[in-house]
């Protein structure tokens, strides 16, 4: 039997999981059965597109809830203070520079569950936290990246996120 995937995230991240849970299970939900009982009230249920939109919104739902149950039930929380203070890892905030003299960039490492890289997150599992992942500050570290390509970065500083 293969082992459930588990899903590294902070404890925000699984806030934020759970209230999108708690809002599709209590409000969306109910939403949806209204407009499928008002489509219903239209008549022929084979050419009602009110009806047949209803539905299928009712089964993403029903899909994202249990994905996201599926996310919470194989949650491994990440608790970044046990970690050493210098050391990146998940719930922390890294600034590197790439190397010879670029910019210093500043990234939380969080579960992919919760990256949103227009919000300065990035997830675990993304080709520069992974190679990031377990160094220190004043570190050079090279980074492979999807391209083919590589490059090198040093990392600047780490804090808890």
């Amino acid at each position: 039997m293969a082992e459930e995937k588990t899903f590294p995230m902070t404890l925000e991240g699984k806030a934020k999981i759970e209230e999108e849970l708690n809002t599709l299970i209590t409000e969306t939900r109910s939403e949806i059965t209204g407009r499928i009982q008002l489509a219903r009230s239209f008549g022929d249920l084979s050419e009602n597109s009110e009806y047949a939109s209803a539905k299928d919104e009712q089964a993403f739902v029903e899909g994202r809830i249990k994905t996201l149950q599926n996310m919470l039930d194989n949650a491994e929380i990440i608790d970044s203070s046990e970690i050493a203070v210098d050391e990146v890892a998940v719930g922390k905030k890294v600034t590197f520079k790439e190397l010879p003299d670029e910019e210093p960039e500043t990234y939380s490492i969080v579960g992919a569950v919760e990256a949103n890289p227009s919000e300065g997150k990035i997830s675990n599992e993304s080709p520069i936290a992974a190679a990031l992942i377990g160094h220190e500050v004043g570190e050079r570290v090279t980074v492979s990246l999807p391209n083919g390509f590589d490059m090198e970065v040093e990392i600047l500083s780490v804090e808890v996120a």
